[in-house]
């Protein structure tokens, strides 16, 4: 049964998939030197040529890096994983696995339409299925622990994210230019979540 199954190796796995998956992400960078140099091009104009894959590189990296976040303190207080959760992290990982192709897309396409759709898509997708899990761990007590917080914060800040990431898809479909500057939205659940804790303190200190 999930009492039985620990998450540790399934963790891992997710972990090492994350790790090579932002590694991906500097790749077109890696590979557009060499492509410089036969052109001729000084060291500037190899980075200004390069805008767009910078950006998008630098916006990926950002974005991976923050969905690992929320799925590491979701992780921190599961103790053991049943077959829905373990279905909905290998959706999350797809999505993490898949994000380059659309950040290598975005880097050679800029910001038109369908480009955007399909970057915030991704993003989309894999927040939807960290909600997923969030959903699955709160409804079965034997897979997290006795003492989680689970029930508030995470579901909170994934909710908003999702929120948020479905606005922006709605927004780079009709106003693709803008689609990208929405994601900065993704800030919010953090300084909301601090705001919150500031708030917090003093009636804790007081009780």
């Amino acid at each position: 049964m999930s009492q039985n199954r620990s998450p540790e190796r399934l963790v891992f796995f997710t972990d090492a998939v994350v790790a090579i998956a932002i590694t991906l992400l500097v790749l077109p960078l890696v590979e557009a030197v060499p492509d410089a140099v036969a052109q001729h091009l000084d060291s500037a104009e190899l980075i200004s040529e390069n805008q767009w894959k910078i950006y998008s590189f630098l916006l990926s990296f950002a974005v991976i890096a923050r969905l690992w976040v929320v799925h590491h303190r979701v992780f921190e207080q599961v103790r053991a994983y049943s077959r829905p959760l373990m279905v909905a992290n290998f959706g999350w990982v797809l999505t993490i696995v898949v994000l380059p192709f659309p950040t290598e897309v975005a880097g050679l396409y800029g910001n038109d339409r369908f480009t955007s759709s399909l970057y915030i898509g991704t993003i989309l997708a894999a927040s939807l299925f960290q909600l997923a899990m969030v959903l699955v761990i709160r409804r079965d007590p034997t897979l997290r622990d006795e003492d989680s917080e689970l029930a508030r914060a995470p579901l909170f800040d994934t909710s908003v994210n999702t929120a948020l990431l479905a606005a922006a898809f709605v927004v780079a479909a009709l106003v693709p230019h803008a689609g990208y500057y929405m994601l900065l939205l993704l800030l919010l659940p953090a300084i909301i979540g601090r705001f919150r804790k500031t708030k917090s303190a003093p009636a804790e200190v007081n009780a």
